[in-house]
């Protein structure tokens, strides 16, 4: 019997089948795909720019673990390819489709029309043209397994059409396949073979100082449980990177933090200290490693990773672990039963770290006004709900979250940033709609919550519940040193390239339909947050903060 659909069915069909929820969109694309969308109960998030469908998206992917669906017709696909930046470096398995006009249209000067191909290589690890419609069962499919399998990433589909309406609209003779494997990631878990795990028990018992970085990967990995064994089995001393943030709860007396150029005031000084750092999902780049500065030169490393070309790529590794980190975890803990614990070095660590946390104290508690940075982070910390999502925009948002928001229990999960401005506050609204019933907070300043403040339409009009809680100080506060350095002795109007017009975010929120609260003192801080957890709509809390409040400089190793 044949089995004859429309495109349009066929990618409804497809995403359904790998069990999409959400796709994230600005209009005009696939328009009969998304009425198709509609009766399959899959939800169709109109959004305000293509820059904000991808980090919906996004967001959406990072805590479901399904890839997140973004799409934007011709003319928008440049928006949303530079959307894309930010799941690429943070391996999240998104898909973006655009469309393009017909060859016929090409390189004639056709309205709106550029060739999209190239701009979209940097930013995918799959990037292809469907021409045919007896293209689209193939390249669907490939699409979810390329976004899922080895470090994920994201992949691009360029479907003929400016809406891609030549592909939809035409019929095809075939009933989607659905590899449920690659509906998730990680598709596949694969590890080393048992000399690599002896060699690396062999490490693990000469070392007296050891120390665990966990990354991004680990989390991506499910491999919480496993880290937190072999720390507490050897103890080991556990630092993050920012992505990794959550991996140990910050209450934990083997966490020392997040380590890097967005670190607490201790860990960059204990992972120098390390006679072997062991990096699992971490990609060891500049800002985990503080400019590649951690560890020292003469220090012993173990790197576990699921991407061979990541393996000794920052450093000179005494081992390579090429595999999924919680399965690799697993097999190395099979193997450790004879090694004898680091206690000494355990409690030096705990020594450091409980002196860093108590000279930070009177800021986590501090009755200024404006209100510090580090008050608001502890009083987050505070009311944070033990199955929350802390969504972290970069710059001074990634280093006051990562290292003053304290997570006191593993199903917290924070995600930040990979280094785009105004991320957070769209890939928050991806993440509830992905978890809908965990708390989602969005932790951003006003600087980042520019970029995308007309989403707040949007969550209102979705009933998308979140709570955005802005550290407004009317500036870009992590360019003012920069400025200053530029400007040195001389005179000028130095604040025109940092500082912004005061505004009352909350009062913005109310006009949008959003429940709005402004805090200029901190005793209101714990009762508003309180309030905004048992709202029934979209919440904004405007906090006024100090805008000379810097985070503390990370340690760096004396130059040599």
């Amino acid at each position: 019997m044949e089995t004859m659909m429309s495109g349009a069915r066929f990618i409804a069909e497809t995403l359904n089948g790998y069990g999409v929820t959400h796709v994230f969109l600005v209009m005009a694309i696939l328009r009969k795909t998304l009425v198709e969308l509609e009766e399959l109960n899959i939800k169709r998030i109109l959004t305000h720019s293509e820059k904000a469908a991808a980090y919906m998206a996004d967001g959406y992917a990072r805590v479901s673990r399904k890839p997140g669906i973004c799409m934007a017709q011709s003319v928008g696909a440049a928006n949303l390819c530079a959307g894309l930046q930010d799941p690429f470096l943070a391996h999240s398995p998104v898909i973006a489709i655009t469309g393009r006009k017909k060859p016929i249209a090409q390189y004639r000067n056709a309205y709106q029309e550029i060739i999209h191909g190239p701009m979209y290589d940097a930013v995918t690890k799959y990037n292809v043209n469907v021409d045919a419609i007896e293209q689209l069962p193939f390249i669907l499919s490939q699409a979810f397994r390329e976004a899922t399998t080895g470090a994920p990433r994201p992949v691009h589909l360029d479907l003929l059409g400016f809406a891609g309406e030549v592909i939809e609209t035409a019929e095809i003779n075939c009933a989607p396949v659905i590899e449920e494997q690659f509906a998730r990631y990680p598709a596949y878990r694969f590890s080393p073979e048992n000399e690599y795990f002896n060699k690396a028990v062999m490490h693990l018992e000469e070392a007296k100082r050891p120390v665990i970085i966990a990354g991004g990967g680990a989390i991506a990995s499910s491999a919480e449980s496993e880290i937190l064994q072999l720390a507490e089995a050897l103890s080991i001393p556990v630092a993050t990177s920012n992505d990794g943030k959550g991996v140990i709860p910050d209450n934990h007396s083997l966490s020392i933090g997040v380590v890097g150029s967005y670190s607490c005031g201790v860990s960059n000084e204990l992972v120098s200290k390390a006679d072997l750092v062991i990096f699992i999902g971490c990609s060891a780049g500049d800002q985990v490693t503080n400019d590649w500065t951690l560890p020292r030169s003469q220090t012993n490393i173990i790197q576990i990773d699921i991407n061979p070309s990541e393996l000794g790529r920052n450093f000179r590794n005494k081992l390579c672990l090429l595999g999924d980190a919680k399965t690799s975890l697993q097999g190395l803990l099979k193997l450790i039963k004879d090694i004898d614990k680091k206690n000494d070095w355990a409690k030096h660590a705990l020594s450091e770290v409980k002196d860093w946390t108590k000279s930070i104290e009177c800021l986590c508690r501090s009755q200024a006004v404006p209100i510090r940075p580090e008050r608001l982070c502890s009083d987050i910390s505070n009311m944070l709900p033990t199955n929350a999502v802390l969504v972290a925009d970069t710059g001074y948002s990634a280093v006051w979250a990562s290292n003053f928001v304290f997570f006191s229990h593993p199903n917290q999960r924070f995600v930040r940033a990979a280094g785009s401005l105004g991320w957070a506050f769209p890939a928050s609204l991806g993440v509830k709609c992905a978890a809908p019933d965990r708390p989602v907070i969005c932790f951003t300043g006003d600087g980042a919550f520019w970029y995308h403040l007309s989403e707040l339409e949007t969550a209102k009009r979705y009933g998308i519940k979140t709570i955005t809680v802005i550290n407004n100080n009317s500036r870009l506060a992590q360019s003012v040193i920069g400025v200053d350095a530029a400007y040195g002795a001389r005179s000028g109007k130095r604040g025109e390239l940092y500082k912004f017009n005061t505004i009352d975010f909350a009062k913005v929120a109310t006009d949008m339909g959003c429940m709005g609260y402004r805090i200029e003192s901190p005793d209101m801080l714990a009762e508003t947050l309180r309030e905004a957890l048992k709202a029934d709509i979209p919440v904004v809390v405007d906090v006024k903060t100090d805008g000379s409040a810097r985070p503390p400089i990370p340690w760096s190793p004396p130059a040599k």
